[in-house]
């Protein structure tokens, strides 16, 4: 697993400070800032995800009537990084649709097992999860992370009938980063394009069912758009800004816009090739993505898509993942009623 750490001790960060401040001062202080706050926010959620799974009665799967499969290799690389857990229900009584969950985080920090809450979510209603890690940024930037994510869509409906799935009713699901990489994969499944990945996503010869894409950082270039809006302080403008910065290749030196890490951009400008699956889109009312969400609302209507694009008062980023809030348990329900409404089967279950 690809962990990230907190803010170095004293000695450390001095050491760590002398190699940023040459040759351009400025330029490498804003590096060291950008660093630490997003290692403070990665930091967070590890943490959380940690004591929610060491000291939460309801975190244990059994609980739950679910049981996982660990550390399955989707790739032959040796890699942790190209690894997949399995969530399934301990009975089953015929195949369960299959869920492809896929980790936020900015694409550069989280995992499979910070989100084991996701993939107990699902499971706990009747759902297969292969729940995965993918190769983070800035070691491996774009289009790294969708590489992996396409490979592990094959992987995953090629290996569904042994795990009690369904292939042929996928579901892809993912939050923030996450739903950026399922949404860019849909659109690889959808549109005419040629890059390697595209086609071993078409190789499977799947179209998902349903695609439940939250809090989703659809755009991630012109990550200064936030901040001509907003006005906020240097750390949300940070968050953004280093998206394309840390994520997208460099040409010249400067993050390259590429379609497949902006699907948002590829829906608003031109109509896929073929139909695109349902799309259910929640995000919070205080999360700054909630403006790419309308967007690609707006984009996905204009495509004749079946979507629902619900927002949740006070809603932070990823705020679903929380979920004991009442909130969450709102947005958890309705994810649920948007697939059993498309013919999905969902199990009924008590609340957290």
């Amino acid at each position: 697993m690809q962990r990230s750490s907190l803010p170095h001790p004293p000695i450390a960060r001095r050491v760590r400070l002398a190699r940023y401040v040459a040759p351009d001062l400025d330029t490498r202080l804003v590096q060291l800032r950008r660093h630490v706050g997003a290692t403070v926010v990665a930091g967070m959620f590890e943490r959380a995800s940690l004591l929610g799974r060491r000291f939460a009665k309801d975190a244990d799967p059994a609980r739950h009537g679910v049981e996982i499969l660990r550390d399955i290799p989707y790739l032959r690389s040796g890699l942790a990084a190209h690894d997949l857990d399995v969530y399934r229900p301990i009975e089953r009584d015929g195949p369960r649709p299959l869920v492809l969950y896929v980790h936020g985080g900015a694409f550069r920090s989280l995992s499979k097992d910070t989100h084991w809450i996701m993939g107990l979510a699902f499971a706990r209603r009747g759902f297969v999860v292969a729940n995965v890690n993918y190769r983070l940024a800035p070691e491996h930037r774009f289009p790294a992370g969708l590489e992996d994510v396409a490979e592990a869509f094959r992987f995953a409906v090629d290996h569904a009938a042994s795990w009690g799935a369904d292939p042929t009713r996928v579901i892809l699901a993912g939050e923030s980063a996450g739903a950026n990489l399922i949404t860019a994969l849909t659109c690889a499944l959808a549109y005419d394009r040629d890059e390697p990945l595209a086609r071993v996503a078409k190789s499977v010869g799947v179209m998902p069912q349903a695609v439940l894409a939250a809090c989703g950082a659809f755009q991630v270039s012109n990550g200064a758009r936030f901040q001509e809006k907003y006005r906020f302080g240097w750390f949300f403008d940070d968050r953004f800004r280093e998206l394309a910065e840390l994520y997208l290749p460099l040409v010249g030196g400067k993050p390259a816009p590429h379609d497949l890490a902006d699907p948002l951009c590829l829906l608003e400008r031109e109509a896929p090739a073929r139909a695109l699956p349902p799309f259910f889109l929640p995000v919070g009312t205080y999360d700054h993505l909630k403006d790419d969400h309308a967007r690609m609302e707006v984009a996905l209507r204009r495509h004749g898509v079946d979507v629902e694009a619900p927002r949740y008062d006070k809603g932070v980023h990823a705020f679903h993942a929380f979920v004991t809030w009442q909130t969450a348990k709102r947005c958890w329900r309705d994810h649920f009623e948007f697939l059993r409404r498309r013919g999905v089967p969902v199990l009924e279950r008590p609340e957290y």
